[in-house]
Formats: C-alpha cells, sequence, structure tokens
C-alpha cells in the first residue's frame, strides 16, 4: 500500500506522456554553460533516437552560469509551458538551478513533461515532486552524457533510457550493476539524485521527503568525510528514518588518502545501522559508465543481491 506520507505536497501524481518516434523535445541550460560540440553531438543523438529537438541558442553565458537567473527562469517556464513539446532534457548541470526555483511557483507550470538530468539537475526534480507532484527522470543530459553516445565510455544506457521514458507498463526491471552492500528485498517510491543537491533542499519549502522511500544518492569529488557528513546530517535531520532502501552511485574521483576509510566503507558504517538493503556502486549520475536512467517519484522494488535490481512497479508515463 502507498503510504501517504511518501505523497507529494499537493497529494496528486503528475506523470508525463510517453516519449514516442517524432516526439518533440526542448533542451534548456538552467545552470552552466555547455561545450559547444558537445551540445551539438547530444543534439544528433537524440535526433538519432528518433526526436525532433527544438533548435537550442545560447545565450550569453553569465560567469559560471548558462546566462543570467531571469534569462534561465524565463526559457524554463517557457518549455513547461509549450504544448508542443513531450519533454524537456537539461544541456548540462554544474551550478545555478536554485536561482530559478526562489521565482517557481508550481501553477505556473504546464502539464507535466518528461524531464530528464541529474546533477544540479536534482534541486529541479526534488522541487517539481515536492511542489507539483511531477514523476521526472534522473539520468543523462545533452552534453553529459547523450554527447557520447549510447552504450560506451561516459555515454548513456539506451535500454533503461528508453523503457523510462517510452514505457506506459509497469513490470519492467533496471539491473544496478553494482554490489549488494547489505543484502535485502524493499519496495518504495524511487526518490533522490546528486546527493549535495538532496542535502541543500533541506530548510526550503520544497524539503524533501524521504520517507517510505528506495533513495538514489549519488556525487563526484568528494573525500570520504564529506561523504560521512551528509549522510550524518541526512540521519540526524531524519532524513533516514522510514527510507526503504537505498541505491548508492559509484562516486567517482572520491578517492582517500592511502590507509583511510573509502566511500563505501563510510556509506556501509553508517547504513549499516538502519538494517535496510542498499546497492553500491550502480552507474547512476555521476560515471564513467553507460548511465542508468530511473524515474523519480514510482513505486519500485530494491533487490540488494548480487549487483543489485530494481523492479519498477508502477509505470512512469501514460499514452
Amino acid at each position: 500500500m502507498t503510504s501517504a506520507l511518501s505523497a507529494p505536497v499537493t497529494g496528486a501524481l503528475r506523470k508525463p506522456r510517453a516519449l514516442k518516434q517524432g516526439s518533440r523535445l526542448g533542451v534548456f541550460a538552467p545552470a552552466s554553460p555547455g561545450n559547444a560540440d558537445r551540445v551539438r553531438k547530444g543534439i544528433l543523438e537524440l535526433q538519432v533516437l528518433g526526436f525532433e529537438v527544438q533548435e537550442f541558442r545560447a545565450g550569453p553565458a553569465d560567469g559560471f552560469f548558462a546566462s543570467a537567473a531571469d534569462a534561465r527562469y524565463r526559457e524554463f517556464s517557457r518549455l513547461a509551458n509549450d504544448a508542443s513539446l513531450a519533454g524537456m532534457i537539461a544541456l548540462r548541470g554544474g551550478y545555478g538551478l536554485n536561482y530559478i526555483l526562489q521565482h517557481l511557483q508550481p501553477a505556473e507550470l504546464g502539464t507535466a513533461k518528461c524531464l530528464v538530468g541529474f546533477s544540479d539537475l536534482t534541486s529541479l526534480q526534488i522541487f517539481l515532486w515536492q511542489r507539483a507532484g511531477w514523476v521526472t527522470f534522473h539520468g543523462p543530459m545533452v552534453a553529459a552524457g547523450f554527447d557520447a553516445g549510447a552504450d560506451v565510455v561516459d555515454g548513456y544506457d539506451r535500454e533503461s533510457f528508453l523503457n523510462a521514458t517510452q514505457n506506459s507498463r509497469a513490470g519492467w526491471g533496471i539491473d544496478l550493476r553494482g554490489e549488494a552492500m547489505i543484502p535485502g528485498e524493499a519496495e518504495g517510491r524511487i526518490l533522490g539524485g546528486c546527493m549535495t543537491l538532496l542535502e541543500a533542499t533541506m530548510g526550503t519549502p520544497w524539503e524533501i521527503d524521504t520517507r517510505d522511500a528506495i533513495l538514489v544518492l549519488e556525487d563526484r569529488a568528494m573525500k570520504p568525510y564529506q561523504v560521512d557528513r551528509v549522510l550524518m546530517h541526512l540521519k540526524q535531520a531524519g532524513k533516514l528514518e522510514g527510507v526503504r532502501g537505498v541505491v548508492l552511485g559509484e562516486f567517482p574521483d572520491c578517492e582517500p588518502p592511502a590507509g583511510t576509510a573509502t566511500v563505501r566503507d563510510v556509506c556501509a558504517r553508517i547504513l549499516g545501522e538502519l538494517n535496510i538493503p542498499a546497492v553500491f556502486g550502480s552507474p547512476v549520475g555521476h560515471t564513467k559508465r553507460p548511465m542508468l536512467t530511473l524515474p523519480l517519484g514510482v513505486r519500485g522494488r530494491l533487490s540488494a543481491k548480487n549487483g543489485g535490481r530494481i523492479e519498477i512497479l508502477e509505470a512512469a508515463v501514460v499514452e
């Protein structure tokens, strides 16, 4: 049974329509600017998949932002309310989405669309879940996954992307390709994303509710003690209470000083006290392996056995 505690504040689940051959996609840059060649390659890959991509024009960069905050807000709002678009693919992450959220109002949003991204996009995905009930997708971006191509190093996993955004039936699964750090099985609502961005929602009006969740946590370039600090913050803030299971990423570029605890050691120690299943080392978010796409906001069954697997118990899209 679905817990009322796991529902968004709106109480309503808003699923996007399934992507199809010929569906129109909008590209938006809500955070940092992208490399022009990588953007071109990413758009080409989306076209290879059979989608029509609305022309993307990069605006003048504003420091480490893709453009000024008001321009990024207006562009997101325009695409979100464009009825001709079936999906919105983020250009890349980096930093800057928090500037958009302080102005965004749920009443301004149009019909839910397939919104795909990771890293800094976690902020937007949590906002859309908590404030508007949107089901979104933790997956590749134009210049961070799609640009490299399907099923290759630094690219994306084609099967999970197409299943997540096109399969309007439940009952399919994703091999997590990690390791069962804490064996077991659990059901819950798939939520989460980039660890530090999830932590940054705390204290905001869109603070994530993690109860009844299969919680996805991934990041990059963090020292093990920094991962420890975030996990302890989540624990002490009550964000690990009621979590049913955990899917952890690879945490690249997080090597410890010689002879000290690794990120895996930290996760095993803190999460082991919860007695819930956990899979470590899945290629979700920041990874060199083909990046998996996970639907966020739907219920799943996590099996922490061997490399781990998550069964999607509720379709993320509708016909």
